[in-house]
């Protein structure tokens, strides 16, 4: 069954344009072409960058971020209380206002202490900034060792100017050891984040994040087997030119240096835009959906490729958006604020202000009533009445 299921798989129609077969590809006269199972080497290596990567962060990447200035918030341990931590985790983070009154009187805690158990116990999930910092400096020196390597590996080459000659001959186009060196550590890199996505920092896009990086896989899975390498190793190129301008910009938000932040987030904004919007579909989409059908008739792997390919360019236009509403809050107050994907602390204050807002503080028994509803005569009108007073001036 396995043997006619891999059969039917690589059949040539899939793979190759129409009268192309695989024994044409074959290794002959020092004549080297890329194999499918080639990229197998990505697993392993994969592994030893997850190695390398967690070496990295503990030994250079948080004293470097101790040394820039990189400090975590302190955070204030919520009380044990089962109840609470069971809602939390099974019927969400930020129970509504009736919830919260319902929850409060079930615990015997007043409706502000509810509310700052969530806000703390919210807290507690989030990552540090020293995590941040050392996911981000570790990818910043990925992203940027692979875009000069993969600079100097196509810099001599005709096609990174004159994309069409990605076409030159397809498929009969050999593989230099250097480009398939640079497509294996790519491929595993990539693997080595979806093996560390459920540790990693989750951000607002990260359903976006694990959709863009399981489409980055298959591409430069497809594209070197199909012998796809030139088009590929452009998409590579292109992507790495402002990868490690966002990492480098991340790392530097997290420290105090804000105009140097400021003008990173810039100049990234600048190269994103002009290698994701504008290069991308005018080079690169435009040679694989017309320039590359010209010598031969379309198969399904010119379809799969464009479909990957425009899967991206709709995933850079999602990006674009959040860029730019970053870049009108940039020119609307003169700085750069928070990774809007990011969450942010919240404050013990910040929570202060909220209750000050609501109703006034509940009593211990679970009576989330204000002034007017106690009555106005007997032991609990005093006692409400003394709450309130203090409530009134705490906030």
């Amino acid at each position: 069954m396995l043997s006619s299921f891999n059969e039917w798989l690589w059949q040539d129609r899939f793979w190759l344009p129409p009268n192309i077969t695989w024994t044409q590809l074959e290794d002959r006269d020092g004549r080297v072409y890329p194999h499918p199972q080639d990229m197998l080497a990505a697993l392993p290596l994969a592994l030893v960058l997850l190695a390398m990567r967690l070496t990295f962060e503990r030994f250079v990447g948080l004293p470097l971020s101790r040394w820039l200035g990189v400090r975590d918030h302190i955070r204030r341990q919520v009380k044990p209380n089962a109840r609470l931590e069971k809602h939390f985790l099974t019927e969400g983070h930020r129970p509504k206002e009736p919830q919260l009154s319902l929850l409060a009187a079930q615990c015997g805690l007043t409706l502000r202490q509810t509310r700052r158990w969530f806000q703390r116990r919210r807290n507690q999930d989030r990552p540090r900034l020293t995590k941040k910092f050392c996911e981000a400096s570790w990818r910043f020196l990925f992203y940027l060792s692979s875009f000069v390597g993969g600079l100097s590996v196509l810099y001599h080459e005709p096609w990174l100017w004159a994309p069409v000659m990605c076409w030159d001959n397809y498929p009969d186009q050999t593989l230099k050891p250097s480009m398939y060196w640079w497509y294996l550590f790519e491929m595993g890199f990539y693997l080595s984040l979806l093996m560390r996505l459920p540790f990693d920092v989750k951000r607002k896009d990260f359903k976006e994040q694990v959709m863009h990086h399981f489409v980055a896989v298959i591409l430069m899975t497809f594209s070197y087997s199909a012998n796809l390498v030139r088009i590929g190793s452009l998409v590579l190129l292109l992507h790495d030119s402002s990868d490690y301008l966002l990492e480098a910009c991340k790392m530097v938000n997290y420290t105090q240096y804000r105009r140097v932040c400021d003008a990173l987030f810039l100049i990234f904004s600048l190269v994103f835009f002009y290698t994701r919007l504008v290069l991308f579909p005018t080079q690169i989409l435009y040679t694989t959906y017309y320039e590359s059908v010209s010598n031969s008739g379309p198969f399904f792997g010119y379809y799969f490729m464009n479909m990957l390919l425009t899967l991206l360019q709709l995933l850079h236009v999602f990006w674009s958006c959040l860029i730019l509403r970053m870049l009108y809050s940039f020119m609307k107050k003169g700085q750069m604020e928070k990774d809007i994907r990011s969450d942010v602390e919240e404050s013990d204050s910040s929570e202060e202000e909220v209750a000050a807002t609501q109703e006034p503080l509940q009593l211990k028994n679970g009576a989330a009533r204000g002034p007017s509803a106690v009555p106005a005569d007997g032991p609990r009108s005093r006692v409400t009445g003394r709450l309130n007073n203090s409530h009134t001036t705490a906030t």
